[in-house]
């Protein structure tokens, strides 16, 4: 099955390319670096490396407490942080600057995959979520490399998908040492698709800590502004129209705040709002819809609204990332499609923190309403806050693996080897 799907990727490569190239029209960072796409790379780090791949832009950001303990507990280790997409290269530099070596993983052609492992020659390989290649696992397993699937979810939809292409996704799943799941949930349907060492770690995203200075920021803007603030947060195609079609009449005073999910769809969302936060940082009095187009101020967007309506969940897209809300103490409404974040939406709507509507209609109606109820307002933030205090601690957990992992191989290695440096505990 393998082979197959490797010949078809060939075949695919004139579409992969003008694909990329026609991406790079909107956003130009898809041109730069093309050759690591295909495993090139032009300096190589020095020293002993541990490798993680975060896609996009939230895995970039959940990958944040886990990079800085291994780099606090494996000082002279470097950190090799991975992507896909050209918002994720620009997350990783904004988030982690030179701390850490940023590079894109390339895709999934096995000489490609080869290269990649030959030039960085990595300890141990961590993929956070759910980015399964088949043929960079089978080069990392060829190879010798212990990898640990990070902060891993499941939903039902993908692990349909996953058994239907149990030929193709199975030996990449039983190929992992450990895998660290959010849920019991998610640890369940691993476990049936053959991943084994299977340990329920729970969400990194809870051990986020917003920017401060960003938060501060955020507050200071809604008290100058001194009207109510409604946040569309991470909105797909076509929700932003859905979402403010059902507003109710102006009343002169709500200011609606729309932060699209991806930076390519500013221009087009622009045509919705009277202003936007890269021109006019502060919107007029009489603008309705103001544009969030900055990118690395999701702390100061959540801590500027008043209650915040996540997107990706107004459609088929399976929800976007509403622990950054509640980090920041603000009340959280969803819509029905939640499955990437189905543990933290539950949890958070049992706590008292969310509430999930049942299309766009109720969502915005329960936001505008909850804007009247200044106690409801506080007790949502209360919970909200209390929850991701509680469910912190899940970087540890996933140091520790790391560690036992590194441990592992080294104790498997040469002991007269210069690669075999003492692990800490």
């Amino acid at each position: 099955m393998r082979t197959l799907y490797t010949l078809l990727l060939r075949a695919a490569l004139p579409v992969i390319l003008l694909r990329l190239w026609w991406r790079g029209v909107r956003e130009p960072r898809y041109r730069r670096h093309i050759r690591e796409r295909f495993g090139w790379y032009r300096s190589a780090a020095k020293g002993p490396l541990i490798w993680l791949h975060a896609v996009s832009v939230g895995e970039a950001r959940a990958a944040a407490p886990l990079v800085r303990a291994l780099k606090q507990a494996l000082p002279d280790h470097t950190i090799l942080v991975t992507c896909m997409t050209a918002a994720g290269r620009e997350t990783l530099e904004q988030v982690y600057g030179d701390s850490i070596v940023a590079a894109f993983l390339p895709y999934d052609y096995a000489g490609a995959a080869r290269r990649f492992l030959r030039h960085f020659e990595p300890r141990l390989g961590i993929i956070m979520e759910t980015e399964l290649w088949p043929n960079l696992l089978a080069a990392c397993a060829a190879h010798g490399l212990p990898m640990m699937l990070a902060n891993a979810r499941m939903s039902e939809k993908s692990a349909r998908g996953y058994a239907r292409w149990a030929a193709l996704t199975g030996p990449g799943l039983r190929s992992l040492e450990v895998v660290c799941a959010q849920s019991a949930a998610d640890a369940e349907r691993l476990r049936a698709l053959g991943a084994r060492n299977v340990e329920v770690a729970g969400n990194l995203k809870f051990d986020v800590r917003p920017d401060e200075a960003l938060v501060r920021a955020g507050r200071e803007w809604r008290r100058k502004l001194s009207r109510p603030v409604v946040l569309l947060a991470s909105t797909r195609e076509g929700e932003e129209k859905l979402l403010l079609d059902a507003l109710p009449p102006w009343d002169g005073k709500l200011l609606v705040l729309v932060v699209p999910r991806h930076p390519r769809r500013f221009g087009e969302v622009a045509a919705l709002a009277q202003s936007r936060r890269s021109r006019s940082p502060m919107p007029a009095s009489a603008d309705r819809v103001h544009l969030g187009d900055t990118m690395g101020e999701m702390a100061f967007y959540f801590a500027a609204a008043d209650v915040a309506v996540i997107g990706g969940s107004f459609g088929p897209f399976g929800g976007q990332n509403l622990i950054e809300a509640l980090a920041v103490g603000t009340p959280v409404v969803t819509g029905p499609s939640t499955f990437n974040f189905a543990e933290a939406t539950r949890l958070a709507v049992g706590a008292g923190a969310a509430y999930q509507a049942k299309d766009a209609g109720s969502a915005i109606r329960f936001a505008t309403e909850l804007l009247f109820d200044a106690r409801k307002l506080a007790q949502m933030a209360a919970a909200g806050l209390e929850l991701c205090e509680a469910h912190r601690g899940v970087t540890e957990r996933h140091l520790t693996v790391c560690l036992d992992l590194l441990r592992k191989k080294q104790s498997g290695s040469d002991p007269d080897s210069k690669e075999s440096e003492p692990v800490p505990d």
